[in-house]
């Protein structure tokens, strides 16, 4: 093999690793100060690099941001297909409670994912389109799976019929979002895990038949 390819190689793989690291750094500053308060100088003083070499590898704050969204839409799904993933054994019941214990462990063990969410959402519903739509698109896609599975419930019998599968769904992931955010607020003299027990117990006795 020649030198010249091994080197292109060699350098897409830095590449790619920068990438990494911006986004990673992007996420977190983000998730902290919100779209509008955090630059593109702070993101670049975070990684140690230039705001040139920034600009180099995303053009724009908008750019980062949305490349952002795309990265962390791919590490939900690649935590969540098993859990979401059709299993014949289980029940609908039995694959919800497990959807919930999963969610609260995802979100415990990476905080700064859902606050990311939830502080973008608040800030781009009313004044960014592009990147509104950017987060309605992927909470979309979870919601639609939690839909699916909340009605496959209600077709056997083991989730209450009168509820409307897709707005339960949004209710619940915005409960996530908002639960999440709550704590963080309260962090100093509220616990995640016994808010999050709460929590369960309110979505658990919403989900079952009355009577």
């Amino acid at each position: 093999m020649s030198k010249e390819p091994a080197k292109r190689e060699l350098k897409q793989e830095r590449a790619a690793r920068t990438r990494v690291e911006i986004l990673e750094a992007a996420i977190t500053l983000f998730a902290r100060r919100g779209f509008l308060a955090t630059t593109m100088a702070d993101l670049a003083r975070a990684i140690h690099m230039t705001p040139g070499a920034l600009y180099w590898h995303f053009p724009t704050k908008e750019d980062l941001l949305l490349a952002a969204l795309d990265e962390l839409h791919q590490r939900y799904l690649t935590a969540f297909e098993d859990v979401l993933a059709t299993a014949p054994t289980d029940s609908a019941r039995e694959r919800l409670q497990a959807f919930r214990r999963h969610t609260h462990a995802f979100l415990k063990e990476h905080r700064e994912y859902g606050i990311f969410f939830g502080m973008l959402t608040a800030e781009a519903a009313d004044t960014h389109e592009r990147v509104a739509e950017a987060i309605r698109d992927k909470l979309g896609h979870y919601t639609r799976l939690l839909e699916e599975l909340i009605l496959e419930g209600q077709r056997t019998g083991e989730l209450r019929q009168d509820l409307d599968a897709a707005r339960m769904a949004h209710a619940v992931f915005s409960a996530y979002l908002g639960m999440l955010m709550h704590q963080n607020l309260f962090r100093a003299s509220l616990d995640y895990d016994p808010l999050s027990t709460a929590l369960d117990a309110l979505l658990e006795g919403g989900f079952l038949p009355r009577g």
